[in-house]
């Protein structure tokens, strides 16, 4: 029979063991999440499978059929931290700027993603394939980031209501379209049909036309 003292004595290691288990569990997911991004960021889908994805996180493959189930239970959960993207890019905190109108929400909207898609490499090459792909993979992404913005919009503009007679699904998604294509456009060649966009004042003129475009709309 076991000494009563030699259990309680054990107790405290064994909880420590396991507390160390899901740490290194928590720490292990991550590690993979982040390797994940980072690997479709630089090199797209063409490289991207399990096997790379282990290496660069430094772990067996196995962990990522343990923890995501596979490959496209990794892509599921690159969708589902795109959201936290929107959250952390774009805040619901309006940063001292007071939301009258539904024209302030619109150009509060259209500047932070602008300037959260000119800082993430990552959500520009979504952005990418959504026009030039058509993949499970790319559509889960593209679906999941569409979601996120719209969620975002619906929970800051409250009562806010665009001006009667302006169709403003069509215009936002034609605003959201030509921030995403000067953005790529930077990317590529530094100019957007023939504005220079390489210098923090060339994106100072490209804001300040987007935020007369939106005022024009709606005031």
């Amino acid at each position: 029979m076991l000494n009563e003292s030699a259990v309680l004595e054990a107790l405290p290691q064994a909880a420590s063991e396991a507390d160390k288990r899901v740490r290194d569990r928590g720490a292990t997911e991550k590690a993979i999440l982040r390797a994940a991004k980072g690997l479709l960021s630089e090199e797209g889908f063409q490289n991207f499978g399990i096997n790379a994805v282990a290496r660069r996180a430094g772990c067996d493959k196995q962990l990522i059929y343990r923890y995501y189930g596979g490959l496209n239970g990794l892509v599921e959960a690159i969708g589902a931290d795109l959201g936290t993207w929107v959250r952390d890019r774009i805040p619901e905190d309006t940063g001292g700027m007071f939301l009258l109108t539904y024209g302030d929400l619109m150009e509060r909207l259209a500047l932070l993603f602008l300037e959260a898609l000119r800082d993430d490499p990552l959500m520009r090459r979504i952005v990418a394939w959504e026009v030039s792909e058509n993949t499970e993979q790319v559509r889960r992404l593209a679906e999941s980031r569409s979601k996120a913005l719209s969620q975002w919009l619906e929970r800051m503009k409250g009562s806010l209501a665009p001006p009667k007679g302006v169709d403003a699904a069509a215009v936002n998604a034609i605003l959201i379209a030509a921030i995403q294509h000067l953005v790529l456009s930077a990317s590529a060649g530094g100019q957007c049909a023939g504005l220079a966009l390489k210098t923090p004042k060339d994106w100072e003129k490209a804001a300040t036309a987007l935020k007369r475009i939106v005022r024009g709309v709606y005031g």
